[in-house]
């Protein structure tokens, strides 16, 4: 497994002042994998996720994609961000340009696509997350669902190896969840690497491969679904799902 490992932190640390938010962070994600980091507010995961691509930079250890250390700055950052896709909590889609405009946008710019054929593979895309039909609209037009998958779109736009997912839906209300997490469940299930943020626990349990839980800056555990879920070995976790599986 660690032969074909797209994602690799060894050692990772970051604080924000005094505040520790990744402590000695040690996480192998190998291709094709989904891995699903839950755990409380605070925890670390949003900026485990971001460091990944180096939205946050972090001061010690290494990060390696595809076998390679982040590179720091730079053309070759920008590379790297090409290669690895980000979604965020927000949809950070362009509201002056239409939905096919703002899927085509990186592969134009960055790839120096022709624009009929990255129009054309945009239209794919768009059709992947069933969103065909809504082409040619604007954000503002979609409702909050649809602009996520949207978001989706953008960052396959690129063929990422890997795709970061940031709380993907909590901004989302309710009912618009779960168009958003079956697009994810069929990218899992087409064999996108993808490192997933989130607090939906039903999704953690039918598309992970491996469930890392979080606490104080720390992996506390990372194992399969059926036995975190099951049998959490830590009183940390078993807290944290009696609170939340309650509900």
């Amino acid at each position: 497994m660690a032969g074909d490992a797209l994602i690799e932190l060894r050692g990772v640390n970051k604080h924000y002042g005094k505040l520790h938010v990744l402590r000695d962070i040690d996480l192998t994600v190998g291709r094709g994998e989904v891995v699903v980091v839950i755990g409380p507010s605070g925890s670390g995961k949003s900026t485990l996720c971001r460091a990944i691509n180096r939205l946050e930079t972090v001061e010690s250890g290494s990060i390696k994609l595809d076998g390679r250390p982040l590179p720091e700055e730079g053309r070759a950052l920008a590379q790297l961000r090409a290669e690895v896709g980000m979604v965020f909590q927000s949809f950070n889609l362009f509201a002056h340009k239409t939905v096919l405009a703002n899927v085509m946008l990186a592969p134009v710019k960055v790839r120096k696509q022709k624009k009929d054929e990255a129009a054309r593979h945009a239209r794919e895309l768009l059709d992947r997350v069933g969103l065909a039909s809504q082409a040619d609209k604007y954000p503002a037009q979609l409702s909050g669902g649809q602009q996520q998958r949207v978001a989706i779109a953008r960052a396959l736009a690129m063929d990422p190896k890997a795709l970061l997912f940031d709380e993907p839906t909590s901004a989302l209300d309710p009912e618009m969840i779960n168009e958003v997490l079956e697009v994810m469940r069929r990218l899992a299930r087409d064999g996108m690497t993808m490192v997933v943020v989130t607090h939906e626990m039903g999704f953690a349990r039918s598309a992970a491969n491996r469930v890392v839980f979080m606490d104080d800056g720390r992996i506390v555990e990372d194992r399969t679904p059926e036995e975190f879920f099951t049998a959490p070995r830590s009183e940390r976790a078993k807290d944290f799902l009696s609170k939340i599986l309650k509900h």
